[in-house]
């Protein structure tokens, strides 16, 4: 290679290596600046407000760099200083229910169709957010059924930003020997997320406080209980259970005996995404006649009849599908 050749290959790789940096380092500030607004986003949802100590907790960074980054973020007219604490602009509240958005679809399909562990969905969900083009987003929703929901019990936000009010009240400060529905598991920080989720705890789930101290916080769904600290249980959020789950004669899939029939009455609201699609086009819509026919030795999956076909399911797919016991032998139990 001619000494021209060399220089201008040399230039040229220079060019790259420059191109390549700048354009990894205005992701970076452009991923950091989407993870501001979404932490601002959701301290505004729950009735906080967010400020620099806040800002430094969820974005893992010193004084330096968090100011710098609100001083960029308020040139740009996406935040507004409210003393020492911060609140979105109209501007800034669209780009935060954008990642928002993302973010909690992102979370949808790595539950149900990656099949993701559900305290593994968060971070894999923050890695792939800032990369999806607002298409690729709407594809997702489409291909997704358009869930309303994301696992945690949080609502997606509609393409054209709407999102309901937050709703649900700490188990802390739910009333003792009173049901209520899990509609939302706060997934920060993740060791506390860990334990509701080891407890066994999920959304949709109906449960009463029959314990709190202290020391621990006591829940129980009439068979089993759960025991929490209280820094942990006040991640659980409940909300008045609906009466149906409370009805006389009303079950859950899984606790439908074998061989014994029953009417499906639906699929209840934690059940979105690919999960729901699957077992609405099995034939699990309401009013269909479904018999347990087989379980495996395992116990997982369990086979049943339904619609003049046996389909397998799992029991973390069948438990989301309340039914109305048919048989004499199988109304004992509900």
């Amino acid at each position: 290679m001619t000494p021209l050749a060399l220089i201008l290959a040399a230039a040229l790789t220079a060019f790259l290596v420059s191109r390549w940096y700048h354009r990894r380092q205005s992701f970076h500030a452009r991923q950091l600046s989407e993870d501001a607004l979404k932490h601002l986003f959701e301290q505004e949802y729950r009735g906080r407000h967010g400020s620099l100590a806040s800002l430094k907790g969820a974005l893992r960074l010193p004084d330096g760099p968090v100011l710098a980054l609100v001083a960029r973020m308020q040139a740009l007219e996406l935040v507004r200083a409210r003393g020492q604490e911060f609140d979105l602009t109209p501007a800034g509240e669209r780009l935060a229910l954008q990642i928002v958005r993302a973010h909690r679809l992102l979370e949808r399909y790595f539950a149900d169709e990656a099949r993701l562990p559900l305290k593994q969905v968060h971070a894999a969900a923050e890695r792939r957010e800032h990369s999806l083009s607002a298409e690729e987003v709407e594809r997702l929703s489409a291909d997704l059924g358009h869930p309303t929901y994301d696992p945690h019990g949080d609502p997606i936000p509609t393409r054209e930003g709407a999102v309901p009010p937050a709703s649900g009240t700490p188990v802390t400060s739910w009333p003792s020997e009173t049901t209520g529905r899990i509609v939302h598991l706060e997934d920060e920080p993740p060791i506390s997320f860990a334990q509701i989720l080891a407890e066994g705890l999920r959304v949709g789930q109906v449960v009463r406080v029959i314990e709190q101290t202290a020391a621990r916080v006591v829940l129980t769904d009439g068979e089993n209980e759960f025991r929490l600290a209280p820094a942990v249980a006040a991640n659980v959020f409940l909300a008045a259970a609906p009466e149906a789950s409370e009805a006389p004669g009303v079950i859950r899939l899984p606790d439908l005996p074998e061989h014994a029939h029953a009417e499906i009455l639906g699929l209840d609201e934690a059940c979105q995404g690919f999960s729901r699609r699957r077992l609405m086009d099995l034939g699990f819509t309401e009013g269909a006649h479904i018999e347990p026919v087989l379980k495996t030795f395992a116990g997982d999956p369990r086979a049943y009849r339904i619609r003049g076909t046996v389909v397998a399911v799992r029991r973390d797919q069948a438990v989301h599908v309340v039914v109305r016991p048919l048989d004499v032998r199988a109304r004992g139990i509900a």
